[in-house]
């Protein structure tokens, strides 16, 4: 009669083990990694997507189960003790600590640490089973539901639940990845700024007018070919008259094809037939938008324009580009970031560089809501023009007014607080 109790008590605690082990397998299985192996065939996957899908019919019938053996083991232990030891307090007392161990150690840690550590194995293992439960207490759990739901609801619990997209869901991953140390900071710049196109105007990563490098369509036909040479840029906006008055984009290779067959005659050179068509873009287009427009139409340059079509600056496929992958240098490219790094730890940044740039190169967090560059961030939370000598703490960094050219700040030393 004891052997008899003690296997079924032996079976139910296993059946226990089982249900707990699934539970947190089952929840802490990764969705991406089941959606490609169902995706490949795999039909193991395809049952773990399906309970997934209905994560509460799942949870029910596991907590159903769990519950069930559990209670019915404790009775069965409770019957066996008081026949060993005869009815009374320590029989119960008995039995409650024994199976309080037994199933704390045996029934819930033990097969949850081992399924927390390979969750998506296990989950592929059980998904048919607890299939095969989920189907057979269909109607309790949808009684379970009903009850649960209506108690919530009288006490004033019930809610529609706050849904999370599938972005947040990726930076969550991707920053919790990057805090244990499994996503270097390199790649987390990359995942996140590909995500954070959405969230940029062409305002944001333009390069402003005043540093755009254009040519004079009068000026002498040899110096212009001779500084379009020069350049480290292949696309070069040239002008007629005033700055804002550009005529044309002038593309390096299409200069030599027709320099070359005049030989060292260059006063013959027709720009106008060469230059291509200017395209202007509102400062407001999303980067987004932007990077597909550039793709579908198979242009890497356009000109930024504000709402009264005044020229603001300049975006190209690279700048697009360097918001997710960083900097991209070529063997003409000019280095000069604007950022200079000094021996106490603070940095010379020019007023011009944008602030997610300084982020990128120094870690740092400062904010870009209200500003796109380090002047117009310090203008903005001074709420003045400040001068050289200057100092002020703003977001935990202090910036030391460096230089100013009329109204514009063209150099700040900035360096961060210490917390203490």
């Amino acid at each position: 009669m004891i052997a008899g109790y003690l296997i079924a008590i032996f079976v139910l605690l296993c059946l226990s083990a089982f249900f707990s082990g699934s539970e947190t397998a089952l929840t802490a299985a990764s969705r991406a990694r089941m959606h490609q192996l169902e995706k490949e065939g795999d039909k193991r996957a395809r049952a773990v997507n399906r309970l997934l899908s209905n994560r509460e019919d799942f949870i029910g019938a596991i907590l159903l189960g769990n519950n069930l053996v559990n209670i019915l083991a404790s009775v069965l232990a409770t019957s066996l003790f008081t026949y060993m030891f005869g009815a009374g307090g320590l029989a119960l007392a008995v039995a409650t600590g024994v199976m309080t161990i037994t199933v704390l150690i045996f029934s819930e840690v033990m097969p949850k640490t081992y399924a927390i550590s390979r969750p998506d194995s296990l989950a592929l293992l059980v998904a048919r089973p607890i299939g095969i439960v989920v189907s057979g207490a269909s109607w309790i759990i949808q009684l379970i539901r009903f009850i649960v739901k209506m108690l919530l609801t009288l006490f004033g619990l019930a809610g529609p639940a706050v849904p999370v997209s599938a972005e947040q869901e990726i930076r969550g991953a991707i920053d919790l990845h990057a805090l244990e140390g499994g996503v270097e900071s390199g790649d987390r710049l990359r995942l996140v700024g590909a995500l954070d196109l959405k969230d940029l105007t062409v305002e944001d990563v333009m390069i402003h007018r005043k540093n755009i490098q254009m040519l004079n369509a009068d000026m002498d036909r040899r110096q212009l070919v001779m500084k379009a040479l020069a350049s480290p840029h292949t696309r070069l906006p040239l002008y007629r008259g005033e700055k804002e008055e550009i005529i044309g984009i002038l593309h390096a290779k299409d200069l030599l094809r027709a320099a070359l067959p005049m030989g060292g005659d260059l006063s013959k050179l027709d720009l106008d037939s060469i230059l291509r068509k200017p395209w202007f873009v509102p400062e407001t287009t999303q980067v987004k938008d932007q990077l597909d427009q550039f793709l579908s139409k198979g242009q890497h340059f356009a000109l930024v324009v504000d709402e009264y079509g005044e020229l603001q600056g300049m975006i190209t496929l690279e700048d697009i580009l360097e918001e997710i992958v960083g900097a991209i240098h070529d063997e003409h490219d000019v280095q000069i970031q604007g950022v200079r790094s000094q021996v106490d730890g603070s940095v010379n940044v020019d007023g011009w560089v944008p602030i997610r740039d300084l982020n990128r190169a120094t870690g740092w967090v400062l904010p870009d809501e209200e500003a796109v560059t380090v002047a117009g961030l310090v203008i903005h939370e001074a709420q003045t023009i400040p001068e050289p000598g200057q100092s002020f703490v703003f977001h935990g960094y202090r910036f030391n007014i460096l230089r100013r050219q009329r109204n514009q700040v063209t150099g700040v030393n900035i360096s961060k607080v210490d917390a203490g």
